[in-house]
């Protein structure tokens, strides 16, 4: 593979990542929505998040895809906290540390 081919993709690939974020930004970011599209594109991060999370502690590639009691007991713990504080910080600071503890205690790597 060529570096000419290669750069042709970089650039390729760069100009559609531009005209997909100016289809959103570009044309539409000035305008006033409608209100139901303003309450739906509050709920994307909501919808977004655990999909990208679940794969990760439930079929981690870490190990194989095997569950793994250490990462369920992190997500439980940051779920818990999230829930209970309502703080983002204390959630993602108090599951990580539940999953190096829980790695630590369990001897898992």
């Amino acid at each position: 593979m060529s570096a000419g081919y290669i750069w042709t993709i970089i650039i390729v690939l760069g100009v559609g990542t531009y005209l997909i974020r100016f289809s959103f930004l570009g044309l539409i970011g000035g305008k006033d929505l409608p209100e139901w599209v303003l309450r739906h594109l509050r709920y994307t991060a909501v919808a977004v998040l655990p999909g990208l999370v679940a794969p990760l502690v439930l079929w981690p590639a870490a190990n194989g895809g095997d569950v793994e009691p250490a990462r369920l007991c992190a997500a439980l713990v940051t779920f818990a906290v999230g829930l209970l504080t309502r703080n983002v910080v204390a959630a993602i600071t108090l599951g990580g540390a539940t999953l190096f503890g829980m790695i630590w205690l369990l001897g898992a790597y």
